[in-house]
């Protein structure tokens, strides 16, 4: 189990904010498909495309373990009625956040694991690997659940 992690984790001040966008997602796994392609979408219109290989493997990652860990069945499927599962992307200056929100309150769990080719169980290995930084946190207020992030750092537009 993991302790929450906030360090490195932008001001969530919206004023901040330079761009912003989210999708809800169903709860099923074709959900990681349109999670990579709303990705897609969203850093082309940010002008940010050049980074989509590395922050698509990292949304897929975090959406999958929304998907099979955070969700109140171990299938994948849940009640369509409220979307279990947000991907949200923010922009600041030269910092990029994607963070996926699931109703879980289960803290990630990070498998050690010496087998490099395991099909399952490397998911945050993979997104620690890829991204600059990444945590979770508890949601509080009416919110429940967790959100699982991962901090990009941009080159600035100089």
């Amino acid at each position: 189990m993991l302790e929450p992690l906030r360090q490195g984790l932008p001001p969530l001040d919206p004023a901040a904010v330079s761009n912003a966008a989210s999708c809800a997602l169903p709860a099923r796994y074709e959900a990681v498909r349109e999670a990579r392609q709303f990705t897609r979408r969203t850093l082309d219109q940010w002008d940010i495309g050049d980074r989509f290989d590395d922050v698509c493997l990292v949304v897929s990652e975090l959406v999958t373990n929304a998907l099979r860990h955070g969700l109140p069945t171990s299938n994948g499927h849940a009640p369509d009625q409220i979307p279990p599962v947000r991907l949200h992307l923010m922009r600041w200056t030269e910092r990029l956040v994607c963070a996926v929100r699931d109703p879980s309150h289960d803290s990630p769990v990070a498998r050690d694991s010496d087998d490099f080719s395991a099909e399952s169980g490397r998911g945050l290995f993979l997104v620690d690997s890829f991204a600059d930084g990444w945590g979770w946190h508890p949601l509080a207020g009416t919110l429940n659940g967790k959100v699982v992030w991962a901090l990009f750092r941009l080159q600035s537009a100089e």
